[in-house]
């Protein structure tokens, strides 16, 4: 197989495994403290990270094994392992929360950022359709991107 198809086929298990491991592996409490300043902040995204890491590895795994695919170009351990760690690194970065908020400031993007964020005393809820969440997923989908560009190089 090309290495086109390679990447291919290693991106589309990568966007699938995140889709479902970002929204339904990652607990409740998980997706409300991952946030939060503090070590229970860092633990909660370390937590939510690491069980999004093992859902990419699972179906990666899924998708080599029911296609026969290899990754001859690469030793495959260390492309699996340096692939996930990027992703993971970079997953960790954003689900902070306030480091994603702060580029997206410093580009020009914060009033994206907030938009359909809950405002003090308007009563507001935040939904999937806030600037936040936009900006979020597609920071993850560039880094899985990078990461595909890894495992499949």
């Amino acid at each position: 197989m090309t290495s086109a198809a390679t990447f291919a086929a290693v991106f589309a298990a990568l966007y699938a495994a995140h889709s479902f491991g970002d929204h339904w592996v990652q607990t409740h409490h998980q997706a409300c403290a991952k946030g939060a300043p503090g070590q229970n902040g860092r633990i909660a995204c370390v937590k939510h990270v690491a069980t999004l890491t093992v859902t990419k590895a699972m179906f990666l795994a899924v998708m080599l094994h029911a296609t026969g695919l290899t990754l001859e170009h690469a030793p495959h351990w260390w492309a699996f392992t340096l692939g996930l760690a990027v992703d993971a690194v970079s997953h960790y970065w954003a689900d902070r929360r306030v480091t994603l908020a702060r580029l997206a400031d410093l580009i020009g993007k914060g009033d994206f950022y907030r938009m359909g964020l809950p405002r003090p005393g308007r009563g507001d809820a935040p939904h999937l359709g806030s600037g936040a969440y936009a900006l979020d997923q597609s920071w993850h989908v560039t880094w899985l991107f990078v990461a595909a560009l890894v495992i499949a190089s």
